[in-house]
């Protein structure tokens, strides 16, 4: 017996929290019965489980890396009729949702899958773990301004953790630089909020690693399916980062 929105993030239904809103919709239901309590019970193997009278299966596990442009929703849709992620999942028939979030505005390493216990681990805040952008700002922050960051900075909804960051290029007029940055947290827009903080707003951000999963040379646009080592590598990494209460970095 499992609860009822693990079974349904895990049949590849949505992630575990929009399955919770499902539930609490009223939408899903147990052996014809409509269930809207969080926490019920249920067994997927002998239970008809359903939800907007479709029942359920169980899909192969599918997850991919994929290299968001800029101008795309991370979404499953979008009322106002703009590119989503999905739009670039041409060939993967399972439904597949992403791992946390990246701005419109924002490009480069997005995880999708269709597992919840897994995109759970990676974005509940025990877990820490870390993602490193690279953010492109007006003007060349002194040393003393990328060292705020690096302590942590107050925002409107509280103080970040400390970040990792260090200068990554310099325009030699000085208009802009680029910054690399690792977080430890998810907030809505942080990286553009801190730079924001020490007055040199965010021109282009682009995400280059989460954990120890790398972007590397994958191309704008595309995708690919992540090695059972990758994955398997992420799952430690979380697990570690939860158990210790400590940001989860790259494993050695």
């Amino acid at each position: 017996m499992e609860r009822l929105q693990k079974i349904l993030a895990n049949a590849g239904v949505a992630s575990r929290r929009k399955c919770e809103e499902l539930i609490l919709s009223g939408k899903v239901m147990v052996n014809d019965e409509v269930v809207t309590t969080l926490g019920t019970k249920a067994d997927p193997s002998t239970d008809v489980i359903t939800v907007n009278g479709k029942t359920i299966g169980t899909e192969k596990k599918v997850y991919i890396v994929f290299n968001k442009p800029k101008g795309v929703i991370t979404s499953a849709s979008d009322p106002q009729g703009r590119k989503i992620v999905t739009d670039y999942l041409k060939g993967i028939k399972e439904r597949l949702y992403p791992v946390g979030r990246l701005d419109y505005d924002t490009e480069g390493l997005l995880i999708l899958t269709n597992d919840g216990d897994f995109a759970y681990l990676l974005t509940h805040p025990k877990h820490h773990v870390s993602k490193t952008y690279l953010a492109t700002v007006k003007g060349v922050p002194h040393g003393t301004e990328l060292d705020k960051l690096k302590q942590g900075i107050m925002l409107e909804d509280g103080m970040t953790a400390p970040a990792e960051v260090e200068y990554h290029d310099i325009d030699p007029e000085g208009k802009q630089s680029t910054i690399s940055i690792t977080i430890h947290e998810g907030r809505n827009r942080q990286v553009r909020r801190m730079f924001e903080a020490i007055s040199h707003p965010v021109i282009k951000l682009k995400r280059i690693s989460f954990g120890d999963l790398f972007l590397g040379n994958l191309k704008r646009g595309l995708y690919r399916h992540l090695t059972k080592e990758e994955v398997e590598s992420l799952y430690k990494l979380a697990e570690a980062a939860g158990r210790s209460g400590k940001p989860g970095k790259k494993n050695k």
